[in-house]
């Protein structure tokens, strides 16, 4: 009987320890829900204009910061561009750089973030319709990336600007990208 005891008392005490994992996430705070943006471009827009975009926050002036993603521009044949911030080589001492991943499915079949695979190093060229999943820099107290999903939807080249539909999910170490509270 004391062995049964005994035994019962390890297992029991080793699912304590199981449930209280100490490299859990934490409960996500943030629901995950759709956004329409609009960013303009980084030369010949006024500079009071956002011109990039940050996973947790939305449209950045980069006169204010270098604390995101991506930045909006026009290059010189009229093409549009998403720079990642390494393009613009201010990516600092970072060692995720954010990026951008381009996705053949819809924007509604797009559940979860990958981890590898995104473009950090070169300009990404964009035309109405593409989808990407963003990985943000490193902006999490525990070391890791927020992710969102975005779809262009338009361009107006009269004010340089480009708006896309946004979903970010800002609850550290989940890449769950559908709307609600993230799962995984």
């Amino acid at each position: 009987m004391r062995l049964f005891s005994t035994l019962f008392l390890l297992i029991a005490g080793s699912a304590a320890l199981a449930c209280s994992d100490p490299n859990a996430l934490a409960k996500p705070a943030n629901s995950n829900f759709e956004d329409t943006l609009t960013l303009y471009a980084l030369h010949g827009t006024p500079i009071a204009t956002p011109s990039a975009f940050s996973v947790p926050e939305g449209p950045i002036r980069t006169d204010r910061t270098s604390n995101f993603e991506f930045a909006y521009d026009v290059g010189p044949q009229g093409e549009h561009l998403f720079l990642p911030l390494a393009v613009l080589d201010i990516s600092g001492s970072i060692s995720v750089n954010p990026g951008l991943l381009p996705s053949s499915k819809l924007f509604v079949d797009v559940h979860r973030a990958p981890s590898n695979g995104y473009i950090t190093t070169d300009t990404v060229v964009v035309d109405s319709g593409d989808i990407f999943v963003v990985r943000s820099r490193l902006v999490c107290n525990i070391g890791v990336s927020e992710y969102a999903k975005l779809q262009v939807l338009s361009f107006d080249d009269a004010q340089r600007s480009v708006t896309f539909r946004v979903l970010a999910n800002i609850n550290c170490g989940y890449k769950d990208l559908d709307p609600g509270f993230p799962k995984d």
